[in-house]
This record gives structure tokens, C-alpha cells and sequence, in this order.
């Protein structure tokens, strides 16, 4: 069980640095946090897979009065990600055509869709930036969706400011990537129980109401009710 949840946790986090790079060259616009990636990288010259990398701990310093612990995938997330993303470039080409940038920019959608189920399923902890979110919810009592949809205003006018790429895929990937995942991840889930590395939890995410579980019942596992799956609820 150990050995494939870990090789569920590395294949994910490899398929979501290569969505990030199929983003990129289809050229239609990245999700929120990758338009803030793109800008920075535009402004100071580094490659895009160093910005994800750098915000990554950065983000993680922001856990710290949050009360939000790092688990072993938050880790791995941080570093891989990146490094997969700038791998990703060095191979993929640029395409000039739309069929192609269309093409592109669905695969890229698939993939990620695919990265996210596979490495939230491995049950490692979440990324830096989810770990904001749940953690942001769970201090000031708001909603997971308004945590979220906050931050993710906030990256993304800030990107768009720097210079990152914002357009049609910006919209695609935020209609697509929510059920995606959900449709995916009872295929990519371990059993419920399965041991852990360390025990980072994802409290304070969200309950079917859409309000924050704030008690120590907030596991943080991914758990299926009839109405879809859920983060941080038992």
C-alpha cells in the first residue's frame, strides 16, 4: 500500500509540473496561481519551475500562524512541482496554431485534473497553497469557497499586473477543474485508515453547507458523500 500511494503521490505531482508547462506553451492563459508564477518569472528572469518553488516555501512560511502543519506530500509538492514544470518547457514546443493551442490547452486541463486526483487520493497533505486556503478558513470562520475565491482574486490581479497570461484557459480551468477532479479521484483514493508519514491535517475545509469545520474532527481526508467528495471531513 505504502509503495503505491508513494508512487501515486510522485507521478502526480510530475503530471501537474507537465500540465503547468502545457499551459504555457498552448499560450490561452494559466489558472490564478500560475498567471502570479508567470508574471514573477517575467519580471525577475527566473524560470517559471524556480518562481513555483520559492512561492511554495514562501507560502508555507504563511502557515505558521495559521497553525497549518506540512506533511510529507506538502513537502514533496513544494520542490517537484516546480522542477517537473521546468522539465516540461525544455521538452514541449510553442504551437502557432489554434487547433493546436486548443488541443494543448485541453490536454492540459485533463492532466492536471488527473495530478490533482492522484496526489490529493495518495493522502500526503496538501499543497502549500490548498494548506493556505483550509488554513485561512479555518482561523477567521469563513467558507472554504470565500478563503478561496479571495486568495485567488488577490494572485491573480497581482499576476495580471506582472505581466502573466490571463485568457480563455484562465476561464476553461476554473469551470473544468472542480468536477474533474471530483469525476477522477474515487478512482486514485486509498482506503480510509491508510498509514501516514506525519499527520498534517486539512482542517477547516469545506462541509457540504460550505461552512469551515474548525474542530480537531477536521481530518483533512478526502471523503465521498451523496453529494460529491470533500476535503477535511470525516
Amino acid at each position: 500500500m505504502m509503495f503505491r500511494r508513494l508512487l501515486q503521490l510522485f507521478a502526480g505531482l510530475a503530471m501537474y509540473g507537465i500540465s503547468l508547462a502545457l499551459f504555457i506553451r498552448a499560450g490561452l492563459g494559466l489558472d490564478p496561481w500560475d498567471v502570479f508564477h508567470q508574471g514573477v518569472a517575467n519580471r525577475t528572469g527566473l524560470s517559471i519551475g524556480v518562481v513555483v518553488i520559492t512561492v511554495s516555501f514562501l507560502v508555507l512560511l504563511l502557515w505558521i500562524p495559521l497553525r497549518q502543519r506540512p506533511g510529507f506530500g506538502t513537502l514533496c509538492n513544494a520542490i517537484l512541482v516546480g522542477v517537473f514544470a521546468d522539465v516540461g518547457l525544455a521538452l514541449i514546443p510553442s504551437l502557432s496554431n489554434l487547433a493546436g493551442q486548443l488541443g494543448m490547452l485541453a490536454g492540459a486541463i485533463l492532466l492536471n485534473g488527473i495530478a490533482s486526483a492522484c496526489y490529493i487520493g495518495a493522502r500526503f497533505g496538501p499543497g502549500a497553497r490548498d494548506g493556505l486556503m483550509t488554513g485561512l478558513a479555518r482561523r477567521t470562520g469563513w467558507s472554504v469557497r470565500l478563503s478561496r475565491t479571495l486568495i485567488e482574486v488577490v494572485v491573480l490581479a497581482a499576476g495580471w499586473l506582472l505581466g502573466g497570461s490571463v485568457g480563455v484557459g484562465t476561464v476553461l480551468y476554473a469551470l473544468a477543474i472542480g468536477p474533474l477532479v471530483q469525476l477522477l479521484l474515487p478512482w486514485f483514493m486509498v482506503p480510509a485508515g491508510a498509514p501516514e508519514l506525519s499527520g498534517p491535517e486539512l482542517a477547516g475545509a469545506a462541509r457540504p453547507d460550505g461552512k469551515a469545520d474548525v474542530g480537531p474532527e477536521a481530518a483533512g481526508e478526502p471523503s465521498y458523500s451523496g453529494k460529491g467528495w470533500h476535503l477535511g471531513q470525516k
